[in-house]
C-alpha cells in the first residue's frame, strides 16, 4: 500500500531573520522577481545590494529605488548570500563568467527554482551552501501582497549544507520575502525543476492555451461571432480556477448549475482521452532525461529564432483580436 506523503508546511513561527541579520543579501538581476524580493527583504529588515552588468537597463530602476548597485563580480565578492534571480537561460553564462570565480568558503548560493542546478547549468563547488526559494508567483504579486501583510506560498530545498544552517537561512529568506505567511514547502531541487516545467507546459500554459484556442476555433468554425467564442471560453476562466484553488476540483463542480456539470463530467473524457495522457508522459519524460533542456539551450545558442517565430504567431492568433476589442467593451 502507498504510505501517505508527509507533506509538511513551514510558516513564520519556523523561521527566524536572525539567520539572515548582519549578513549582506546579494541580488544578481532585477527583473520581476528581482525587484520584488529586494525591496520585500528590504522591507524586512536586510541588508541588500543589487548585482548587475554595467550596461544593464535595470540598473536605473534599481538606483532609484534606493539600492547600491554594484557589478555583479562585485556584489558576488561582498555578499553573503547571493540570490541568482537573473533568468533561467542566463544563468550558465553568468555563473561561469561573474560568479564562480568570486565564491568563497561561508557564501551561499540561493536560486528561485530548481532549473539550472538540477539539469546541471549550474555546478556550485563544494565549499558552498546552495539553497533554493521558489515563490509561486509573479514578482508584481510577491510584492503586492506583501505589502499587504500577506504572502505567496513557495518552494525550498537545500542542496547542499556545508554551513550546517543552510535549511535556516533559506527559511529566513522565505520569511523575509513574505512566503511564510502563506507556507514553504520543502522539496527537492528534482522535483521542483521537473514539476515547475511539467506544469507549465503540459497543463497551466501550454496546455491551458492549447485547449482555448482550440474551443475558440471550434465556436468559430461554427458560426459564432469570434466576441461570442471569447467569452464562453476565456472569460470565466478566473471564476473557474479561483473556485477550483478555494474548494477543489468537486467544490467547483458543486458551485456551478447541475446542466454544466453534467456536461462536464460526459465531454470532459472525450476532450482528455488515454492518447492526451500518453502525450503528456511523454512531455515529462523529455523533461526528466534532459532533451527539453538542451533543446533550449541550442534555441538560446542559435539567436531564439524558432522560440520569436512561435511568439509571434501566437500573438497573431484571431483569439487575441477579439480579446482586444471585449476588454475595450468592459473598460
Amino acid at each position: 500500500m502507498k504510505k501517505e506523503s508527509r507533506f509538511r508546511i513551514y510558516t513564520d513561527k519556523d523561521a527566524d531573520l536572525r539567520f539572515l541579520k548582519e549578513k549582506i543579501i546579494a541580488i544578481v538581476g532585477y527583473g520581476n522577481q528581482g525587484r520584488a524580493q529586494s525591496l520585500n527583504l528590504r522591507d524586512s529588515g536586510l541588508d541588500i545590494i543589487i548585482g548587475l552588468p554595467q550596461k544593464s537597463e535595470s540598473k536605473r530602476k534599481a538606483q532609484k529605488d534606493g539600492f547600491k548597485v554594484y557589478s555583479t563580480e562585485q556584489a558576488v565578492k561582498s555578499g553573503d548570500l547571493i540570490s541568482v534571480l537573473a533568468p533561467d537561460h542566463l544563468h550558465s553564462k553568468i555563473y561561469q563568467k561573474q560568479i564562480k570565480p568570486y565564491l568563497c568558503p561561508g557564501k551561499t548560493l540561493l536560486f528561485a527554482s530548481g532549473f539550472s542546478v538540477h539539469f546541471k547549468l549550474v555546478d556550485p563547488p563544494d565549499f558552498v551552501d546552495v539553497v533554493m526559494v521558489a515563490p509561486h508567483a509573479p514578482g508584481t504579486v510577491t510584492r503586492e501582497l506583501f505589502l499587504q501583510g500577506k504572502g505567496v506560498p513557495c518552494f525550498f530545498a537545500v542542496k547542499q549544507d556545508i554551513t550546517g544552517e543552510a535549511k535556516r537561512k533559506a527559511l529566513a529568506y522565505a520569511k523575509g520575502i513574505g512566503c511564510t505567511k502563506a507556507g514553504a514547502f520543502e522539496t527537492t531541487f528534482e522535483h521542483e525543476a521537473i514539476g515547475d516545467l511539467f506544469g507549465e507546459q503540459a497543463v497551466l500554459c501550454g496546455g491551458l492555451s492549447e485547449l482555448i484556442r482550440a474551443g475558440f476555433e471550434v465556436l468559430v468554425q461554427a458560426g459564432l461571432p469570434p466576441e461570442n467564442a471569447y467569452l464562453e471560453c476565456v472569460h470565466q476562466l478566473d471564476h473557474i480556477v479561483n473556485t477550483i484553488k478555494a474548494h477543489g476540483i468537486a467544490g467547483m463542480f458543486d458551485r456551478i448549475s447541475q446542466t454544466a456539470e453534467f456536461g462536464s463530467y460526459l465531454s470532459g473524457k472525450k476532450v482528455i482521452t488515454p492518447k492526451t495522457k500518453l502525450q503528456m508522459e511523454k512531455v515529462l519524460r523529455q523533461i526528466q532525461d534532459g532533451t527539453f533542456v538542451k533543446r533550449w539551450k541550442r534555441e538560446c545558442q542559435r539567436g531564439l529564432k524558432t522560440y520569436l517565430r512561435m511568439k509571434r504567431e501566437a500573438k497573431e492568433h484571431p483569439i487575441e483580436k477579439a480579446g482586444k476589442r471585449i476588454r475595450r467593451l468592459l473598460k
